[in-house]
């Protein structure tokens, strides 16, 4: 698939604010400074569509933009952001979990994780809430050019073997990076062919 078009269109702060849900969704989620933002640009062909920052915790609002008249990409805030205060994590807490659960529309989660570190606690548990409420997701790992090639393999290695503690299989998962452009394109086609089953 190939992004001929990709426009912002609405931040809401709780999904009852979200555009009228007629099209396809796809959100994209991660924690803080894991390179959502960049990763969005690249995926879009677009340098400054999502907002980047050196600073972690910049997206606080549900933000739609709509790609090729088609489907709308989520960009939501980041989980697990410590400078936040606690109010504020409680407040992002509330409007991502109602935002995933009782969008209609969303065909899909792309669950960020930066490649460099070891399976982490906090997105774990995010995953197996998904799981649980049976929210279906695919799994991203961002960063792989910040990896040497044999420790890239090691490391989705050891999440595979995290994830099969409790999960009968590995999830569906894409290797990306925003620097070369890795993983973009796969994502762009299993987007395409989720579109496909979309009934509305």
């Amino acid at each position: 698939m190939e992004v001929k078009s990709a426009e912002f269109i609405k931040s809401s702060t709780d999904y009852t604010q979200c555009p009228a849900a007629h099209q396809p969704e796809y959100a994209f989620i991660g924690r803080s400074n894991v390179g959502k933002s960049s990763l969005i640009n690249k995926l879009t062909n677009r340098k400054s569509l999502a907002k980047t920052s050196q600073n972690p915790g910049k997206t606080q609002t549900i933000n739609h933009f709509l790609i090729n008249d088609r489907w709308h990409l989520v960009d939501l805030p980041g989980y697990g952001y410590a400078k936040a205060s606690k109010t504020e994590r409680k407040k992002w807490g509330k409007m991502i979990n109602d935002y995933i659960l009782k969008r209609e529309v969303l065909l899909g989660i792309f669950v960020l994780i930066d490649a460099r570190h070891e399976p982490q606690k906090i997105d774990m548990e995010f995953l197996e809430w998904l799981g649980e409420e049976g929210i279906p997701f695919t799994m991203v790992f961002t960063k792989s050019d910040k990896l040497s090639s044999n420790k890239l393999p090691q490391a989705i290695a050891n999440y595979r073997k995290a994830m099969l503690r409790t999960w009968e299989e590995m999830p569906t998962h894409f290797v990306t990076s925003s620097v070369s452009g890795l993983g973009c394109d796969e994502i762009l086609k299993f987007i395409r062919d989720v579109n496909k089953t979309f009934q509305h």
